[in-house]
């Protein structure tokens, strides 16, 4: 416990650190996944391949070379930001063809004369998305959304190596100050198992909340 009592404020640091990025990073990844989404099942072609061209590039990438990218090519078109931002930029962007692909799936169970229905009362395609397909397809994906956030939540660990304040980084101070490198990761592995456990209920609880709804 000494461990933990001693460095509590190094700990404490690097779990809001990891909070906040990933609470903005998943508001970035939900608001591009929904646009994304209906891209891809746009009737528009070119939407269609810029979804499709978004979804393969992002899910193809290594997180780690997306840093790169971000960190050390926005710059060189001078584009000069905090790195907490670029970690989100990462992470939200990577984040969203997960989320898009998710949203997707959703998508294609709603029966197609919804959308028909939609249309012959004169509805355009972004309405019919976003107040009859989107809301549908929602109550089937809540739990994979779910899982995507928790994905999102333990990829933030990379952004430590970016000089982002983030939970993962914290064991360099740790250890610099003589620390058992063993119990140092072992209250890491804690903050993450609750980041994550309170993402998966808060989930659940809107997976039943859905669930009673429909």
């Amino acid at each position: 416990m000494n461990v933990l009592t001693d460095n509590w404020s190094t700990y404490w640091h690097g779990f809001l650190g990891t909070l906040w990025l990933t609470l903005v990073s998943a508001a970035l990844a939900l608001g591009l996944g929904v646009v994304v989404a209906g891209c891809r099942v746009s009737p528009v072609k070119p939407l269609r391949a810029f979804g499709t061209g978004w979804v393969t590039v992002l899910r193809n990438t290594p997180l780690t070379l997306l840093f790169f990218i971000v960190v050390l090519g926005l710059p060189r078109f001078d584009i000069t930001l905090p790195f907490f931002t670029f970690a989100v930029l990462a992470l939200g962007c990577y984040t969203s063809a997960f989320v898009c692909e998710t949203l997707r799936s959703g998508v294609n169970t709603v029966p197609v004369g919804q959308g028909e229905a939609a249309r012959s009362l004169g509805l355009t395609f972004t309405q019919t998305l976003g107040l009859v397909i989107l809301p549908q397809a929602y109550r089937s994906v809540v739990a994979p959304l779910g899982s995507v956030m928790i994905a999102l939540a333990k990829n933030t660990a990379i952004a430590g190596s970016f000089s982002v304040v983030e939970l993962l980084g914290s064991y360099r101070t740790i250890n610099e100050l003589g620390y058992g490198i063993v119990w140092t990761f072992v209250w890491i592995a804690v903050g993450y198992l609750i980041l994550t456990l309170a993402i998966s209920a808060l989930f659940n609880l809107l997976e039943r909340r859905v669930a009673v709804s429909r």
